[in-house]
């Protein structure tokens, strides 16, 4: 099943629309927006665009808040859980935006548009909002939350200063005991530095020593009981803050019902004025919708395309004609443009605005569409084999109310054959009643659309200077590929483009053909394989030395002979006074041939061989040895 979405890029018109919402709501929404078929659901849908893109034009952006967090919350107090000041924060921020939000829609009455009467359904919660706000700051309990818990940080802060007191008292008395001149703070606890020789003289508990053992932290006696004082009144404070937290989240759950509606509102606003932002965004209008299966775009353009380069489009279909046949070159903008006027009409089914100066658009049954080449390894389709089976999908789902657009119809295939394919799709689309959109290059269909009712030829326009596609569709001519034009502009030769217009047209067409390019392609410096080199036939030397030749060393010139002799690698190897050594036949030179030097069927191991080799060779010819004749590496 074709994702048609994807194939006219309405999704990545959906990728801008999602990055402009708020909410995870109104995300989940655009997610799975689709065209409406109801189309009073349609007129609302595109009358709160129009409406949400007059108030921010006028007002600015609306203040919304993510208000996933805060459902949490809200679930948390109506179960019964002692909310935090944190989240008893984040209530009271959300709530803020309510206010914001409500003042916002309110100053919006001033245009008489419909969404800012959507305030009077917003509850501000003020008396909540203020209590959260006066005993909740900075994530914490504020000490003025209640007068008890004013009164017990009062006194935790007299405590801790009389403990201070207490220590640099007994600090400065006893100078020669103390470690430092200053207390400190071990495990909780206020503690004097001494020295380890007068641990004994201050009165105390040791909290803990140094890591050599020679200081020793004494908390005093004095300062213990208010450190016990200080624990119980810390236990009063914890009390008296699970008690405020406690009233302020029974607060919460009993506004809870009131603030669901509000974050409710909120996730609808968001979606709404998720749209207008789009408008903005894309630069668009408010389309007309008719059920007349009209079809009227004017300067449209592709909304994923540059504006500053776009060149609008004007485009009229479903007056007296279903179906239109897009000719021209392949440079031409043909796809473009068909997946402009799908993308606008599929946009304003959305309940979106579309980028045209003004467009009067059909709603449509289904949207349906063949683009791209479809080839598919996974399935093992060809080009022609998956366009003939979107194409066979698209009819099975095709009537009277359906949007169709086709690229390439018939291509992929013998162009004979392809033609008569087309011919037959074609006629298929014009029995359906769909209105429709195709492209082709087939001179027959050209010729099929010209001379049957219902469907009308239109070619996209081309700057043969620039070879630069103008955007450009004249309605009710029909276009040439401009093929042998492009391909001489871009540097054909003549002798291949004379073929070419021979194998077209004839030998006569390519006679009188004006070609801008004279001889032949010059072929470039192209890149050259490097093969592996073959080993070197050494065939001719291995009879070049024999065994037991007196041979020259260069360039050393020292003498050898020769003990075996060239190998397929062009190497021999020669015995020299003290070792055998290999040695490339280039650098060897003969000196005596063996024959002169010994005689017919000499033994040359007895000037190659050990004398132990020689005897183990001996034994192996006459009986089994298990001795082993060693060579020399």
């Amino acid at each position: 099943m074709i994702n048609i979405e994807k194939q006219i890029e309405f999704d990545k018109i959906k990728e801008i629309w999602t990055s402009l919402a708020i909410t995870e709501s109104a995300k989940e929404q655009i997610a799975a927006t689709t065209f409406y078929l109801n189309e009073m659901e349609l007129r609302t849908q595109l009358r709160d665009t129009t409406n949400s893109r007059e108030l921010i034009e006028k007002l600015g952006t609306p203040p919304l808040q993510n208000v996933t967090e805060i459902r949490e919350i809200l679930s948390l107090s109506e179960k019964g859980n002692c909310l935090t000041p944190y989240q008893l924060e984040r209530v009271s921020k959300v709530l803020i935006v309510v206010e914001r939000l409500k003042s916002y829609l309110n100053r919006g009455r001033q245009f008489e548009n419909p969404l800012a009467y959507y305030d009077e359904n917003l509850d501000e919660q003020k008396e909540l909002s203020e209590e959260i706000c006066r005993q909740i700051r900075n994530e914490a309990v504020d000490d003025h939350a209640s007068k008890a818990l004013f009164d017990i940080r009062s006194r935790i802060l007299r405590c801790e200063e009389q403990m201070k007191q207490k220590a640099e008292q007994i600090i400065r008395i006893n100078k020669e005991c103390m470690a430092d001149t200053y207390y400190t703070v071990k495990n909780g606890r206020i503690c004097v530095p001494v020295k380890k020789e007068y641990k004994f003289k201050i009165s105390g508990s040791v909290i803990d020593k140094s890591a050599t053992g020679n200081t020793f932290f004494i908390e005093p006696s004095g300062v213990a009981q208010y450190y016990e004082e200080l624990q119980l009144l810390r236990i009063e404070e914890e009390n008296e803050v699970y008690q405020i937290l406690y009233t302020l989240t029974n607060f919460v759950a009993d506004a809870a019902p009131a603030m669901n509606e509000n974050m409710r509102l909120m996730e609808k606003l968001d979606f709404i004025f998720s749209k207008g932002k789009l408008s903005l965004e894309l630069d668009c209008t408010e389309p007309a919708i008719n059920l007349d299966r009209r079809i009227v775009l004017k300067d449209a353009r592709h909304p994923l395309m540059d504006k500053s380069i776009s060149v609008p489009l004007r485009f009229q279909l479903g007056e007296a004609e279903r179906g239109i046949v897009i000719t021209g070159p392949n440079t031409g903008g043909k796809t473009v443009a068909i997946k402009t006027v799908m993308l606008n009409c599929f946009m304003a089914q959305c309940g979106l605005h579309v980028t045209c100066k003004a467009a009067d658009i059909c709603m449509n049954s289904s949207y349906l569409c063949d683009i791209g080449d479809g080839q598919s390894l996974s399935e093992n389709l060809s080009t022609f084999s998956a366009h003939i089976k979107n194409v066979l999908s698209v009819l099975s789902e095709i009537n009277s109310s359906s949007f169709v657009i086709m690229d390439e119809l018939g291509s992929g295939t013998d162009p004979a054959e392809g033609m008569g394919i087309a011919i037959a799709i074609l006629e298929e689309l014009r029995k359906s009643r769909a209105n429709f959109l195709v492209t082709t290059h087939y001179p027959e269909v050209k010729e099929y659309a010209a001379k049957t009712d219902g469907i009308i030829n239109a070619r996209m326009t081309f700057d043969k200077e620039t070879l630069m596609p103008t955007y450009q569709m004249v309605i009710g001519e029909a276009g040439e590929s401009c093929a042998f034009y492009i391909a001489d502009r871009l540097g054909m030769p003549e002798e291949m483009l004379k073929v070419a217009v021979a194998a077209a047209y004839g030998e006569n067409a390519a006679k009188n053909y004006h070609f801008h390019r004279k001889g032949t392609l010059h072929t470039g410096n192209s890149a050259k394989i490097t093969r592996i080199k073959k080993p070197q036939n050494n065939a001719k030397l291995t009879g070049k030395f024999q065994i037991g030749d007196s041979v020259m060393i260069l360039p050393d010139k020292k003498i050898g002979i020769v003990c075996e002799p060239v190998n397929e690698k062009g190497v021999l190897r020669v015995q020299m006074p003290n070792k055998k050594i290999w040695i490339n036949h280039k650098r060897v030179k003969l000196h005596v041939k063996a024959q002169e030097l010994y005689p017919e069927d000499y033994d040359f191991s007895i000037l190659f061989d050990s004398v132990e080799n020689r005897k183990i060779r001996h034994d192996m010819d006459r009986k089994f040895t298990e001795e082993m004749i060693k060579y020399e590496e």
